[in-house]
């Protein structure tokens, strides 16, 4: 199979009003949308059912897909491109036990020569929405660079205006992406993944199962323990409603 594991480190660095840094170690499912029913036929995995680790379409998109690989096509379609041929892989984390949590999943869109065309950053908030950013490159080059303006409300302790510089390093072994926010110009946050390949197998599943036990549980888990952190530290609330646009 094309779908495969991807196993590294995220890291996060907040450059003002004060530095705030912390990186986790993670992993993920590398999916290629043709491919769900094949990866849904390893003992512990399951496709919109119940098992260790479950996909489910509706996790995905807003209204929630029913299939995702017909809703990524069509949403494709609808920003002018035509992806007959090309080949989808979905950077995300599956339920465990049956929750899941994703700050951001990626969508990297590869044409029939494999050249990679398209990223769709899916961002999901705390509050149950969701957002698709849909990037072509800024210009050709060794890597995909690309940006674009924020129009989606994420965190509580940053504003609604920003932009955000995007690059995916997208290698044999390894998957690198960047993300770099920022505001009035000056750069804000740094987010990055930094992720080694892995086949995907019954075996690999199990050991991940192991090594990050209740990962989408944890996830959320460190996300309100640094919030409390910042917050502790008087950094200004941003509310849902004034912020969200």
């Amino acid at each position: 199979m094309r779908s495969h594991l991807l196993e590294g480190i995220v890291r996060h660095r907040r450059a003002r009003p004060f530095t705030y840094a912390f990186e986790h170690k993670v992993f993920y499912f590398a999916l290629d949308l043709g491919e769900l029913d094949a990866v849904a036929r390893l003992r512990l995995v399951s496709r919109n059912g119940r098992n260790f680790f479950t996909f489910r379409d509706d996790d995905h998109f807003d209204p929630p897909s029913t299939d995702l690989n017909a809703s990524v096509a069509a949403h494709l379609r609808s920003a002018g491109l035509e992806p007959e041929g090309w080949h989808i892989t979905l950077i995300t984390n599956l339920r465990v036990v049956g929750y899941a949590f994703n700050p951001a999943s990626f969508y990297l869109c590869r044409d029939r020569s494999g050249t990679l065309q398209v990223v769709v950053v899916e961002v999901h908030n705390t509050h149950g929405e969701r957002h698709q950013y849909t990037l072509r490159p800024d210009h050709e080059g060794e890597h995909f660079v690309a940006s674009m303006d924020k129009a989606f409300y994420v965190s509580p302790f940053i504003a609604a205006a920003g932009r955000y510089a995007v690059s995916v390093r997208d290698e044999a072994s390894r998957l690198r992406i960047t993300i770099n926010e920022q505001e009035d110009g000056t750069l804000l946050l740094h987010t990055s993944l930094d992720l080694a390949r892995h086949r995907l197998t019954d075996r690999a599943a199990a050991r991940m199962l192991v090594r990050y036990p209740m990962g989408p549980h944890r996830t959320i888990g460190m996300i309100h323990w640094h919030a409390l952190q910042l917050w502790r530290r008087g950094l200004r609330i941003y509310r849902h409603r004034a912020a969200a646009r």
